[in-house]
C-alpha cells in the first residue's frame, strides 16, 4: 500500500509539474500518455470483418464475397489463392491519416514515447496471438538504417508487448542480410521479390526458435512481403509457426475499390 501511495504522489507531482496533454496535440487530458477526445475519434481501429490470415480489413461487400474457412473465419482473395507463410496477422489501426499522426513521428521523428500507447492498442488487437506466442521478435532494420535512425521502432514495440504478456523478447533473433530499397510504391509481387532471402536467423537465436511459436512485431503491415520473408527465415530455422502483430494495417486498395463499385 505504501508503494502504491508513493506512486500516486509521484504521479501527482509530475502532473503538476508537466500538466498532461494529448499525445497528438496540446489539448489537456486527464492522464499522461493519453489522447484527447478529438484525436482519439480520428483513429480507425481494425475490427471484424478482417481476413483471418493476413488481417486486412474487409469492406462489408468484400466480406460477403470472401472465402469462409470452417472454424477459421474469412479469407481475403489473396490469402485464399496463396496463403502467406505466417499463420495469422493482426493490427490495431487502419493505416490512414489518423494513425499516421501516431506512427510517422514514432518511426521517423524520435517520438519513442509513442511506443507505449501503440503497444497498448496492439496488445488489445492481438490478445489471442500474444497468448499463444512462445517468444516475440521484431522485424529487423539493416545496420546502416539502424545507425541513421538510432533505434528500431519494431523492437521498441516488441519489448513493450513482451513485458505486457510476460513472454521472452529476442530483439536480435532476425538479421537483415542486405539493404532493401523503400517498398512504398512497389506492387505486391515486386515487394516479395525485393525482400526474398533478405533475412536470416542469428546463430545464437536458432537454438531459441526451434519448435517455438514466434510472434513477429512490426509497425506497419502493407502487403505482408517483409513479414512473409521473415517468417520464411524463421520456419527454415525450425520455428513451429509464426504470427504477426503490427501497429497498423494498410487496407487493400483492390478490395476497397471493388467494394465501392458494387
Amino acid at each position: 500500500m505504501a508503494r502504491a501511495g508513493g506512486v500516486l504522489v509521484a504521479r501527482g507531482f509530475l502532473d503538476a509539474l508537466l500538466p498532461p496533454h494529448c499525445l497528438l496535440c496540446e489539448a489537456a487530458v486527464d492522464a499522461q500518455g493519453s489522447f484527447c477526445a478529438g484525436c482519439f475519434g480520428g483513429l480507425s481501429f481494425v475490427t471484424e470483418p478482417c481476413c483471418a490470415r493476413c488481417g486486412v480489413p474487409l469492406p462489408r461487400r468484400a466480406a460477403a464475397a470472401a472465402t469462409a474457412i470452417a472454424g477459421r473465419g474469412l479469407l481475403c482473395p489473396g490469402c485464399a489463392d496463396r496463403p502467406p507463410p505466417f499463420e495469422a496477422a493482426r493490427a490495431a489501426f487502419r493505416y490512414d491519416a489518423g494513425s499516421q499522426r501516431l506512427i510517422l513521428p514514432f518511426k521517423n521523428g524520435d517520438r519513442t514515447e509513442l511506443a507505449a500507447p501503440l503497444a497498448r492498442h496492439m496488445a488489445r488487437a492481438g490478445a489471442a496471438l500474444l497468448a499463444r506466442a512462445d517468444l516475440l521478435a521484431p522485424v529487423p532494420l539493416h545496420p546502416r538504417r539502424l545507425l541513421a535512425r538510432r533505434y528500431n521502432q519494431a523492437a521498441l514495440l516488441a519489448g513493450r508487448l513482451a513485458r505486457t504478456a510476460g513472454k521472452p523478447h529476442l530483439p536480435d533473433l532476425l538479421r537483415r542480410r542486405r539493404a532493401t530499397p523503400p517498398l512504398g510504391e512497389a506492387g505486391a509481387a515486386e515487394r516479395a521479390a525485393l525482400v526474398a532471402g533478405a533475412f536470416s536467423v542469428s546463430r545464437r537465436g536458432a537454438a531459441r526458435v526451434a519448435g517455438r511459436r514466434v510472434l513477429l512485431v512490426d509497425d506497419v503491415l502493407t502487403s505482408g512481403a517483409t513479414t512473409g520473408a521473415c517468417a520464411e527465415a524463421l520456419l527454415a530455422a525450425g520455428a513451429a509457426a509464426v504470427d504477426v502483430l503490427a501497429a497498423a494495417r494498410v487496407p487493400d486498395p483492390r478490395l476497397e475499390a471493388a467494394s465501392a463499385k458494387r
